[in-house]
């Protein structure tokens, strides 16, 4: 391990300790008031993190068996909402975010990511699959009343516009307004849509002029994604 004999020996084995999540009661308390105060102990665990981290670089990714991921998906979605996802191409976005959702968990249940007290950031990018319309979409638990819009390629048609989706589960899409004309914008998100936020699918469709009339997609679906966890 990286610098371990540098270090007070006890000291040592308390950011390992720390680092792997065995910390427990008053231990942990005072484990967690040094990683404040204490620069040394600080540096300490951050050497512990890192070497505990670089345990996996060397691990080759395996992809499951189709018959597993099915049994998965049957589990946690039902047939219902498997064959919704699959038809609107959407479970192969999905599987990656859920893949990189169970890595989040498990670095963090070792200790090696602090989330932030405000909550994580979401992220998430729609794209068409010819890549002529490229939205990113940004939320910030800071400034929970909006998301930060990007659009790096792709404009409207004439007469037209894009209409920014939510679909949370199995409910219905959920309009979340049109997007702005320029390239970089805010779209404002009620209250109530942002707990679902951070499990939800965001989809663009094109819409006429002012956003659809009847609330639910009237145009083709340009292109959809996850929303994901830093």
């Amino acid at each position: 391990m990286t610098g371990a004999g540098e270090h007070h020996e006890d000291d040592t084995v308390l950011a390992a300790e720390h680092v792997l999540g065995l910390l427990e009661g008053d231990d942990l308390i005072r484990a967690e008031a040094r990683l404040q105060s204490d620069a040394a102990y600080r540096a300490l665990h951050a050497l512990w993190a890192e070497d505990f981290a670089s345990l996996t670089d060397e691990i080759a990714p395996v992809a499951p068996p189709s018959r597993v991921r099915s049994a998965i998906d049957k589990r946690l979605f039902g047939m219902r909402r498997e064959g919704l996802l699959r038809r609107l191409g959407l479970w192969p976005a999905l599987t990656a975010a859920a893949l990189a959702a169970g890595t989040y968990l498990v670095v963090t249940n070792l200790d090696l990511l602090r989330p932030e007290p405000a909550g994580p950031s979401l992220r998430a990018e729609i794209a068409a699959e010819d890549g002529g319309l490229v939205v990113q979409v940004a939320y910030d638990p800071a400034d929970p009343e909006a998301l930060q819009v990007s659009r790096p390629s792709g404009a409207p048609a004439s007469g037209r516009s894009l209409e920014l989706w939510l679909i949370a589960g199995e409910a219905a899409p959920v309009s979340l307004g049109v997007l702005p004309d320029d390239r970089e914008g805010r779209v404002t998100v009620p209250e109530a849509l942002r707990p679902l936020l951070s499990q939800a699918v965001l989809a663009i469709s094109d819409e006429p002029a002012g956003g659809s009339p009847t609330g639910a997609p009237t145009g083709a679906v340009l292109g959809a994604g996850p929303v994901t966890t830093l």
